[in-house]
């Protein structure tokens, strides 16, 4: 029993306590007004504060510095405060007899209030924090984990444990919150399959709980950025969340969302519009640079032509006011708008010019980035940004950041590197990725295209390095072993190196890890087939083989990417019915999922290899639909709107030719006339010399005709017509054109295109087929001139099309060869 006292006198001493309710000194705590009162009080009764007091002290100072009364102080001027050091050596000093929440809590709100992290008390409190860690709750471990992330702990072997612990623990976690936190803390130090697994569990908590948090939505959408996984079911629960709840976002969480989808490389046109709504309504609530400029960042690339008059004219009345980040946001933003405001431009650049000193190396980039893209010119600022940019590459140790460097100052005006430079760029060749590799190599022809005589000295460094680099390149493509870490090099590589270097070993290293293609991967294999113009008829197979197979795990919105290879390449896989009617189901009952412009996109595509799924294609030609696709191009880039455009004015062309049973009017006539008076007809010296020997084929000139317009106006090289024995008939009237070619002919000849012809005749289109109407490995013509030939044949012709590599063949070397091949082929009982 006496051996039990000591025993008992601890535990009554530590856990000994009145009612909070009865306690003087925490009532006294609750009656504070501000943080003054509450600081006075510490002062008063430093020596009867207990770790509970402390605790809410510190809880109540937090609550203050938020908002949550009509009074605050600065962070500053708290965290200066005499009283809140004597808060701060209280809190150290009780720190075994916290609670586990408070002891989190405590670290949190002192960090927040901008508390070293090499404070004796952050230390303390990190410290005694692993020490329970596996004891936490999981609101205890996500803010924790966040408190991790303040200190730039996001790789720490400490942050490894809170993902042990998530990883053990993760079937009893309930709270979306939480989970959401701790996803974007961890996201870090987590493998491939741990990722899928917080993925599921997430879109698990999404279906069964309450997920209508927004802050939880954007905590995963950012996770998702994070670890470079769009998986579109869960994108598109958080989408519905942002836009079920639009009345709540303000302009920081609208630019934050806008922010992570575009890192994501999502266009949700439905929230932009939405938010586009919004911030039009704000435009006028904000005069101060900081919330305008954010303002300016999140409408400015989707404002129309007056919004974006009104937000130019405000930052011009601003300019001189921004701080060195709240300039950069501006010129980035300027760049992705395309800004043709001279006077804004060269504003924003005298602003950016007196915070180059201190810009990061990224910073840099930006910034020289977007005024080259901006074509501002200034020899006095990008001299001195040369010089910044040169400065960090000699000192640089990071592939990434040496590659940042060696791309932006090859887009300046002077674009080659000092010889300490290339000797940086030659030591990092080693250890860079494909992607850092493709950067260097374009690199290295900018300074071959800009190589003046006194730079002759570099020629042999520049040979040496594209040397170095190829080696590196093939070695790197030939260890692949994994797909998906082979396309995350992959993704953002394009260019004359890659295609002529690597294109084909590249091709086979994905091939042997075909196996390995499965239905998440399958979209981006397709997507990158599709980009290369590469006809590889293993890859596609397989790729068809997986769809069919697995295509209720494949997201709808995925299958664009999928059929995108097969349609452009013009290639039938073996099951070739098959998949397509999988993916026509799998759309047919997914239709509302898909943005109008991908619809558009998708129903081109399924054109392009003769199908027409009438469901998709009535959905299309529909008079709200084309309303809602017109809204939705307001908030698109310029370029991506013409590519739609020129799409849905393909399908229209193809839907009225090859299915005129469903009686969809063509209605882009207007449009196409506009195009053509843009076409001034010219013809290159090539095509005359051929209009000049079709004219010695014939029997004279008047006998063909050069860029002649069809109905639907499809532009041909060449045409002539052919009565029943095979005989040209001549046209009546020609326009002239430069260098003697015809051009332009519509409505003015005796035997019009389209017009009736004498009994027996027949049209004949000549159609010289370049280099992109074929794929780049093999002499397969592709869709597109597939699909043309199929239109032409519709409106009557018969169609030749002469292939460039027969052409300009050894066996058509000479006029004489060039002649027989063109009237063997014209006057030929059956198209050769």
């Amino acid at each position: 029993m006496l051996r039990l006292r000591p025993v008992y006198q601890f535990y009554w001493r530590f856990c000994q306590f009145r009612p909070l309710s009865s306690d003087a000194l925490l009532g006294q705590l609750r009656n504070c007004k501000d943080e003054d009162e509450i600081l006075d009080l510490v002062g008063k009764n430093k020596a009867k504060l207990s770790e509970k007091h402390v605790d809410y002290a510190i809880k109540v100072l937090w609550q203050f510095r938020k908002g949550q009364t009509t009074q605050k102080r600065s962070t500053d001027y708290v965290r200066d405060h005499p009283q809140f050091l004597t808060l701060q050596i209280l809190a150290e000093n009780k720190i075994e007899l916290m609670g586990n929440d408070a002891l989190v809590n405590i670290l949190y709100v002192m960090l927040r209030f901008g508390v070293e992290a090499h404070d004796s008390l952050i230390e303390e409190l990190v410290v005694e924090a692993w020490r329970r860690v596996e004891r936490f709750n999981f609101m205890a471990l996500s803010k924790f984990s966040t408190c991790l992330c303040d200190q730039q702990l996001h790789v720490s072997p400490l942050m490894g444990k809170v993902a042990d612990i998530v990883s053990r623990n993760l079937d009893s976690v309930q709270d979306l919150r939480a989970l959401s936190v701790l996803m974007v803390s961890i996201s870090s130090v987590i493998s491939p399959d741990f990722r899928g697994r917080l993925v599921n569990k997430a879109e698990f908590l999404f279906d069964t709980k309450d997920s209508s948090l927004l802050n939880a939505s954007r905590r995963i959408l950012q996770f998702l950025r994070n670890v470079r996984y769009n998986y579109r079911p869960l994108i598109e629960k958080c989408s519905n969340v942002f836009l079920n709840n639009a009345i709540c976002l303000n302009l920081d969480s609208i630019n934050v969302i806008l922010g992570l989808y575009q890192s994501l490389q999502i266009n949700n046109c439905a929230f932009r519009l939405v938010a586009k709504e919004k911030l039009i309504q704000m435009m006028d609530l904000f005069n101060n640079p900081a919330c305008f400029v954010k303002l300016f960042t999140a409408l400015g690339p989707m404002a129309g032509l007056q919004e974006r008059e009104r937000l130019k004219a405000t930052l011009l009345l601003m300019a001189e006011e921004l701080t060195s980040q709240q300039a950069l946001a501006v010129v980035v933003t300027m760049e992705e708008m395309n800004s043709k405001n001279s006077r804004l431009i060269k504003k924003i650049a005298s602003v950016l010019y007196k915070y180059l000193d201190i810009y990061t190396p990224a910073e840099l980039a930006k910034v020289t980035k977007a005024l080259v893209l901006l074509r501002f010119h200034s020899s006095e600022l990008f001299t001195k940004l040369r010089e910044l940019l040169l400065r960090h590459l000699r000192v640089s140790i990071v592939t990434r950041e040496i590659a940042m460097l060696v791309r932006v100052i090859a887009m300046l005006p002077y674009p080659h590197l000092d010889k300490a430079g290339i000797s940086r760029v030659d030591a990092a060749l080693p250890q860079c990725n494909l992607s850092d590799l493709s950067v260097f190599a374009l690199s290295i022809a900018k300074w071959d295209c800009h190589s003046l005589s006194y730079l002759e000295d570099f020629s042999g460094t520049n040979t040496m390095l594209l040397q170095k680099l190829n080696i590196c390149g093939f070695q790197r493509v030939q260890k692949a072993n994994n797909l998906d870490l082979l396309w995350e090099e992959l993704e953002y590589v394009n260019g004359s190196w890659f295609n002529e270097t690597l294109l084909e070993e590249t091709m086979v290293a994905w091939q042997r890890l075909m196996d390995q293609i499965m239905y998440t991967n399958a979209p981006d294999t397709a997507f990158f087939i599709a980009r290369t113009n590469y006809l590889s008829a293993p890859l596609l197979d397989r790729i068809a083989s997986v769809t069919v197979q697995d295509i209720d795990k494949i997201y709808p919105s995925a299958l664009y990417l999928i059929i995108l290879p097969f349609s452009i390449l013009n290639y039938d896989p073996p099951q070739s019915e098959e998949f397509y009617e999988t993916c026509i189901q799998c759309l047919n009952s997914h239709l509302s999922l898909f943005e109008p412009h991908i619809l558009v996109l998708l129903a081109f595509s399924l054109a392009l290899a003769e199908y027409f799924p009438e469901k998709l294609i009535k959905a299309i030609f529909n008079i709200d639909f084309l309303a809602k696709l017109d809204s939705h191009m307001e908030i698109l880039s310029p370029s991506f709107n013409m590519k739609i455009w020129l799409c849905l004015t393909e399908l229209n062309r193809a839907v009225c030719l090859e299915c005129p049973e469903f009686q969809i009017p063509w209605f882009h006539d207007h449009y196409c006339q506009q195009q053509c008076l843009h076409d001034n007809g010219d013809v290159s010296a090539g095509q005359q010399k051929i209009y000049k020997m079709l004219g010695e084929v014939l029997g004279g000139i008047s006998y063909t005709r050069a860029s002649v317009f069809t109905p639907y106006y499809h532009r041909i090289d060449f045409e002539c017509i052919l009565d029943k024995r095979k005989k040209p008939l001549p046209y009546q009237s020609q326009h002239i054109t430069c260098g003697g070619v015809t051009s332009l002919h519509m409505g003015i000849d005796t035997y019009l295109v389209g017009a009736s012809l004498p009994p027996g005749a027949q049209r004949v289109a000549l159609e010289f087929l370049g280099p992109k109407a074929f794929c780049r490995n093999k002499q397969h013509l592709k869709g597109k001139w597939a699909m043309k030939k199929r239109h032409l044949e519709i409106l009557g012709y018969r169609v030749i099309q002469i292939p460039h590599f027969v052409w300009n063949s050894m066996e058509l070397s000479t006029k004489d060869a060039w002649m027989k091949y063109l009237r063997e082929h014209i006057f030929a009982e059956d198209n050769l």
